[in-house]
C-alpha cells in the first residue's frame, strides 16, 4: 500500500492549566491516505481542534509521532515545522482572514512571497489567476472583500490556501459564517478539488450536514477516536451518505 500522507501514532497532547493537567489527546493513532476527503467531528472539548493543530504542524505532540508526507515532524524545530507547513499544507478558516482593501488576486499571491521566491511577479500573478479561475472567481480578480459575498470571500481564501499547490488542505469550520445555500456551494467546491485535483481535504466540523459531504468521518470524544467510518457514496443533492462502513480506529 502507498505510504499515507498523514500518519499519527500514539499521540498524546497534554496541557498544564495552572495546577490542572488537561489531556487533550490521549494516545491517538490514525492514517489518512492521499486523496481522501475526511471530516474530523466531535463536541467542543473533544480534541478535534487540537488534532487539527497537530496535523497542521501548528503544535507538536507531548509524546508520540506524526509523519507528514513521510517526514517525521514531532521533533522538528519551530522554523523547520513552519517550512514544512508552508510547503505541504493549505489552511482555510471560519473567518476568511482577508485584508479589507486588497484585491482577490493580491490576496492569493501573498503566500508566494514566503515560499516561492524563485517566481517572478508575472509568474506569481498568473498562478494566482489560475487558482481564482479554479474556484470560479476568474471574473473577480480586482474585487476587494467588500465587493464580494461571503461565499466568494471563502473561495478567495481557498484559492490562497492552494496557491503553493500543497497536497493537504485543512479546513477549520469553513462554512461557519455562511448561509445554507452558500455552505452547499463551498462544500461542493471542496468535493470538486478533492475529486478533480487529487487534493487531500480534512474538514474540522461540529455540523453533521457538513460531515455528510465527506467520504470518511473520524469522530473524537475526550481526546480519543471513538468512531472512524468510511462513506461509500455521497448524495451531493441532499448531503445524505448512502452507506457507511466502520473501520478500525
Amino acid at each position: 500500500m502507498e505510504q499515507p500522507l498523514i500518519r499519527i501514532d500514539k499521540v498524546w497532547r497534554v496541557f498544564q492549566m495552572g495546577e490542572v493537567e488537561v489531556q487533550a489527546l490521549r494516545g491517538v493513532s490514525v492514517d489518512i491516505q492521499r486523496g481522501e476527503l475526511v471530516a474530523l467531528t466531535g463536541a467542543s472539548g473533544s480534541g478535534k481542534t487540537t488534532l487539527m493543530n497537530m496535523l497542521g504542524c501548528l503544535d507538536r505532540p507531548s509524546s508520540g509521532e506524526y509523519w507528514l508526507d513521510g517526514h517525521p515532524t514531532a521533533s522538528l524545530a519551530s522554523r523547520d515545522r513552519a517550512m514544512m507547513r508552508n510547503r505541504l499544507i493549505g489552511f482555510v478558516f471560519q473567518s476568511f482572514n482577508l485584508l479589507p482593501r486588497t484585491t482577490a488576486v493580491e490576496q492569493v499571491m501573498m503566500p508566494l512571497a514566503y515560499t516561492a521566491s524563485g517566481l517572478s511577479s508575472r509568474e506569481g500573478y498568473e498562478r494566482a489567476v489560475r487558482q481564482l479561475e479554479l474556484v470560479g472567481l476568474g471574473d473577480r480578480l480586482d474585487h476587494t472583500p467588500a465587493q464580494m459575498s461571503g461565499g466568494q470571500q471563502q473561495r478567495v481564501a481557498i484559492a490562497r490556501a492552494l496557491v503553493n499547490s500543497p497536497p493537504l488542505l485543512l479546513a477549520d469550520e469553513p462554512t461557519g459564517n455562511l448561509d445554507s445555500r452558500t455552505t452547499h456551494e463551498v462544500l461542493a467546491l471542496l468535493q470538486s478539488l478533492n475529486q478533480n485535483e487529487g487534493i487531500t481535504v480534512v474538514i474540522v466540523t461540529h455540523d453533521p450536514t457538513v460531515a455528510a459531504h465527506t467520504r470518511r468521518n473520524i469522530r473524537l470524544s475526550d481526546g480519543l477516536i471513538v468512531s472512524d467510518k468510511r462513506i461509500e457514496a455521497i448524495n451531493a443533492k441532499d448531503s445524505s451518505p448512502a452507506t457507511s462502513q466502520e473501520v478500525g480506529s
